[in-house]
C-alpha cells in the first residue's frame, strides 16, 4: 500500500483563496514600499555557510538549516569529529551551504559584493521565504516569508522616523488598527550592562531580557543568574521590570538608572529624537511605545530596535521588527556602512487579519462569470465572448465539458462565482446572452455591451 503523502512539520500548502489573501498583503506592502522610495532586490534561497554562521548569536546559529554537500559527503568528513560525535565540528566538514535564516545578512553580503554598482544611501525592499529549524507552533513556522525594507549608507535618525511611519502606513491600509510599534535602543541596553558592572556579558544579558514576555520576570532573572550575572547586578536594574507610563515618563525613569553611562544616555537621546518627530507628525492608527526590555536577541543591532505587536485582543507574537546595525557590512569587509531596517511578519499578519475578518471579500473572488457549456457549437460562441470580456478586463471562463447543468451550476457555487452565463441556440440566433445572478437567482437577456456593463 502506498504511503500517505505528507509535508515536513512547520511547512504548509496554500489553497487558491489563501494565496489570494497572501497576495493582497504583498500588494499593500509593496505599494507602501514604493511610495517610500524603496527598490526591490532578490538573493538566493541558500548562502555559503560562512556567510550566515556567527551572525545571529548562539541560539540563531542552532536554528539555521544546513545543506549537506553533494555526492559522498562523508568522504571529506572529519573522522576525529565523527568518532567524538562532535556535531558542530563535523557539520562544517559535510555542509558548506545553508538556507537563509533571514534577509538582512544576505542583504549585507549583497551590498558588499555589489558596492561599486550601488548608489548610496541605498533603499531596498525584499520579499522572499526564509527557513528556521524552530519548534512549530501557532504563528511560528519553519518556512515563512519575510518582507524587509532597509536603508544603508546613512546614519540619519530620520530613517528611523520614516520606518515608524512606514509601519503605520502599511497596517493602516490593511485596516489593522491598534498595533503597537515598540521601540528601544541597543545603546540603552549596553548602558544597563555597563551600570551594573556586567559589560562583558551584554549578549547574555540582552538575550535573557528579550524573553521577558515569554518566561516572565523570574524566568529572566533565573537565566541571567545561570549566565553568571550576579544578584546584586540584577537588583540594580530592577526598576526596568516595572517601568510604566507614557513615553516621556518611561524615559525619565531610565534616565535615573543610566545617568552614569555615556552610551546609555546617547541611546536615550536617539529615542527622544524619534518620539518628538512622531509627535509632530502623528501616526494614523498605530501607537509608538518605549519598551526598554526589548532586545530581539540578535547580535547585529547597534542602535534603534523595533518590534510590532498585534492589537491587544489578539494572542499573537510580534508581527514585525528590526533595528539599526552600524557594523553589519563590516563582517564582510566594508567598514563604516551604517544601516537600519525593518521586517514584516507576513504569515502572522495573515493570521491576525483572518482572525479579525479584515480581508476584503473581493480579494478571494477570481472568476466573475462562468459560461455554461452546452456543446461544441455553443462553446465556440461562448469562448468568443470570453475572449472579448477578458479584453475588457473582466475575468471569465468557459466550463470545459458539456456536463449536466446541475454539475456546472454546483461548480460555480463552490467556486463562489457570482454570475453564470447561458448561451444556447436561442441566444446564438439572437446574438444575446442569458445572465444569471447566482446570489439572487435573477436572470436577464443581454447583448454583449450590456453584458460588459453588468459585469463591470
Amino acid at each position: 500500500m502506498a504511503q500517505k503523502p505528507s509535508i515536513p512539520k512547520g511547512t504548509r500548502d496554500f489553497n487558491p483563496a489563501e494565496v489570494a489573501k497572501r497576495n493582497y498583503i504583498f500588494d499593500v506592502v509593496k505599494t507602501e514600499f514604493k511610495k517610500f522610495g524603496f527598490q526591490p532586490i532578490e538573493t538566493p534561497s541558500f548562502e555559503n555557510s560562512d556567510t550566515l554562521m556567527g551572525k545571529y548569536g548562539e541560539e540563531g546559529d542552532r536554528l539555521i538549516f544546513k545543506i549537506l554537500n553533494s555526492g559522498d559527503f562523508l568522504k571529506k568528513a572529519s573522522l576525529e569529529a565523527y568518532e567524538a560525535k562532535d556535531s558542530l565540528k563535523i557539520t562544517s566538514s559535510i555542509s558548506e551551504k545553508a538556507l537563509r535564516y533571514d534577509l538582512t545578512v544576505p542583504f549585507a553580503r549583497y551590498v558588499v559584493q555589489h558596492q561599486n554598482e550601488i548608489d548610496f544611501p541605498f533603499k531596498r525592499y525584499q520579499i522572499q521565504p526564509v527557513w528556521r529549524a524552530d519548534r512549530p507552533q501557532k504563528g511560528r513556522f519553519r518556512e515563512f516569508f519575510q518582507c524587509d525594507a532597509d536603508v544603508v549608507g546613512s546614519k540619519s535618525l530620520w530613517q528611523e522616523v520614516e520606518f515608524v511611519q512606514l509601519y503605520d502606513a502599511v497596517f493602516s491600509n490593511l485596516k489593522l488598527e491598534g498595533v503597537t510599534i515598540k521601540i528601544n535602543n541597543r545603546k540603552v541596553l549596553s548602558g544597563f550592562a555597563e551600570v551594573i558592572g556586567e559589560k562583558d556579558k551584554l549578549i547574555d544579558f540582552t538575550v535573557a531580557l528579550d524573553k521577558l514576555d515569554k518566561i516572565g520576570e523570574e524566568g529572566v532573572k533565573k537565566e541571567m543568574l545561570q549566565k553568571g550575572i550576579s544578584e546584586s547586578a540584577i537588583e540594580k536594574i530592577q526598576p526596568i521590570f516595572s517601568l510604566q507610563g507614557n513615553f516621556a515618563e518611561k524615559i525619565a525613569g531610565i534616565k535615573e538608572i543610566l545617568s552614569a553611562s555615556e552610551t546609555g544616555m546617547e541611546g536615550i537621546k536617539e529615542l527622544e529624537f524619534v518620539e518628538k518627530a512622531i509627535q509632530e507628525m502623528p501616526l494614523k492608527t498605530a501607537k509608538l511605545d518605549l519598551d526598554v526590555t526589548l532586545a530581539r536577541g540578535l547580535n547585529y543591532y547597534t542602535g534603534a530596535i523595533f518590534e510590532v505587536s498585534a492589537p491587544e485582543n489578539i494572542n499573537m507574537g510580534s508581527i514585525g521588527g528590526g533595528g539599526r546595525y552600524d557594523d553589519l557590512t563590516g563582517i564582510f569587509g566594508l567598514k563604516d556602512m551604517s544601516g537600519v531596517g525593518i521586517s514584516f511578519g507576513l504569515d502572522r499578519i495573515y493570521l491576525v487579519l483572518e482572525e479579525l475578518g479584515l480581508f476584503p471579500i473581493a480579494v478571494t473572488q477570481n472568476t466573475k462569470a462562468l459560461f455554461i457549456n452546452f456543446g461544441d457549437k455553443e462553446a465556440l460562441y461562448a469562448l468568443k465572448a470570453v475572449n472579448r470580456l477578458r479584453a475588457e478586463n473582466v475575468t471569465a471562463e468557459l466550463f470545459p465539458d458539456a456536463a449536466k447543468m446541475k454539475k456546472q451550476m454546483n461548480y460555480a457555487n463552490k467556486r463562489e462565482i457570482p454570475f453564470v452565463i447561458l448561451a444556447g441556440g436561442e441566444e446564438i440566433q439572437a446574438e444575446k446572452f442569458t445572465l444569471k445572478n447566482m446570489k439572487s437567482g435573477e436572470q436577464q437577456k443581454v447583448d454583449f455591451a450590456e453584458l460588459v456593463k453588468a459585469l463591470d
